[in-house]
Formats: C-alpha cells, structure tokens, sequence
C-alpha cells in the first residue's frame, strides 16, 4: 500500500520527462545558432580589417607632408609620408634585430610555400638632425644584413652631407609576448620603444622609416616598412560556419528525422 501511495503518478512522470526533453532539444538548437552568428561577426571583422589595411597602405603611398613641429600631431599620422631634410649622426646607430628584409615579390611569389628564404639581418636607426626644424629625430634608414651589420664594412653607404629624406610616421611599440627584452647595453633592439631609443640617442622620441628611394649604394636598403595587421578571420568564418553545418545536420538527424545515433 505504502509503494503505491509514494509512486508518481505516470501522466506526471511523462510530463517531466517531455519537458526535460524539449528543453534539451532546444537547448541543443543553441550551438548550431551560436555558432552561425559568430561566423557572421567575423564576416564582418573581416570585412573591416580589409579596409584597415587598404587605408593603412594608401597611407603609405601618399604625397609626403612636411614632418609637424609638434610631437603631438604625429599620433595622428602614423603610417603617413613625411619629408625632412637635415643629416645623420652615423656615431649613435642603433640595431632592431633580428629583422628579415621586406621583399613584396619575394613574399608574393613564395606565398603558401611551407619553406622561404628570408635575409637575416637588422634594421639600422641613425639619429638624424632635421635642420629645418631643429630637432633630431630617429631614422630607420633600411635593413642591412648580417655581415654589414657594423658601419665599418659599408663606409661608402654612410653619407654625411646634407640631404632631402622621406620617410613614413612610426609610433612607438609595446613588447609582445615571447618578444624579447630590449637589450640596451649590447644595441639590440627586438621592438621600437622610443623613450628609450630618444634617452640613449639623444633625440626626440620621433621616428621614421625611410622609404625605398632613399637607399643609397652600399647602405642600408630602405623601403622596410611592413604595412600587415593579422587578418586570420577567415579561417574563423570557415571553423564556425563548418560547426553550424555539423551540428545542424546532427540536430536535424536526432530531432526531426529521429535516427538514432
């Protein structure tokens, strides 16, 4: 008497069940839907770092304004041409490295290639007095490789008169993970961190790449600004498309054909 005054009635009982199960159908249906927007959004990033990085480039390549007087409006111009005129302090060069040379062709051409053949060397930056505006800024005259990496080995590349230069705006950088540490003591420089270049140089925390015209035989080749931003949204849009599709299709299978698995 006493099991059959505690046992649930049947109706109860398959109600609780049935629901249970549609909230877990539905509930299931979130994962495909889920994952529908979130490749729909990185549609959209895309989309919007294309652009990036269109505006980045024709920022490169435009007509160069004169560099401003005040620091402050540089932070609206990176990625700008600028032209100053003046000349460098070959005595106080500093070294990003390791750096590999910016070849356009080059990368184009061994596109999807699983080996390359980059050039190892360093980024040369050289104080450089702006006459001009008189004050001394810092150059990245260009990429040199290892073996010419001291200035002694490429004299005839040293130039001292005075000269035109163009060269395109660069901010300072915060160090990313794995990045090493500058090494001030050995001139091993690993990102552009300007108080720190401007207090051992001497100059103004500015910063310039010189472009490609500005090499000059025997020197550091010019021209090393490398205008990439990562763009990876499409691989995203394909793993989050690719798991809608799958899970929609095992939803489809499980609650409206009813195929067990």
């Amino acid at each position: 008497i006493c099991l059959r005054l505690w046992r649930p009635k049947s109706g109860t009982a398959d109600a609780i069940e049935s629901g249970e199960a549609v909230v877990f159908r539905w509930g299931l249906l979130l994962i495909p839907v889920t994952a529908f927007c979130l490749g729909t959004w990185q549609v959209q990033r895309r989309q919007w770092k294309l652009k990036l990085i269109a505006d980045l480039e024709s920022r490169v390549g435009s007509e160069p304004v004169p560099l401003p007087s005040n620091p402050a409006e540089l932070k609206e111009l990176e990625y700008r041409s600028v032209k100053v005129r003046g000349y460098f302090d070959h005595s106080k060069e500093l070294y990003i490295m390791p750096r590999s040379r910016v070849n356009p062709e080059r990368e184009a051409r061994e596109a999807g290639q699983l080996m390359s053949t980059p050039d190892n060397g360093a980024n040369v930056i050289t104080p450089f007095y702006c006459t001009d505006l008189g004050v001394t800024i810092l150059v990245n005259r260009g990429f040199v490789p290892k073996k010419k990496l001291k200035p002694e080995t490429r004299l005839k590349g040293q130039v001292t008169d005075e000269i035109d230069l163009v060269g395109v705006v660069r901010l300072s950088e915060t160090r990313r993970p794995f990045v090493p540490e500058n090494n001030i003591e050995r001139n091993h420089w690993h990102y552009r961190d300007l108080q720190a270049m401007a207090k051992v140089t001497g100059a103004e925390p500015i910063f310039i790449d010189a472009d490609f015209r500005s090499t000059v035989p025997g020197g550091p080749v010019g021209g090393q600004t490398r205008v990439t931003l990562r763009n990876e949204h499409m691989q995203y849009i394909v793993t989050w498309y690719g798991l809608c599709a799958a899970t929609s299709y095992l939803w489809y299978r499980k609650f409206i054909q009813k195929i067990p698995f």
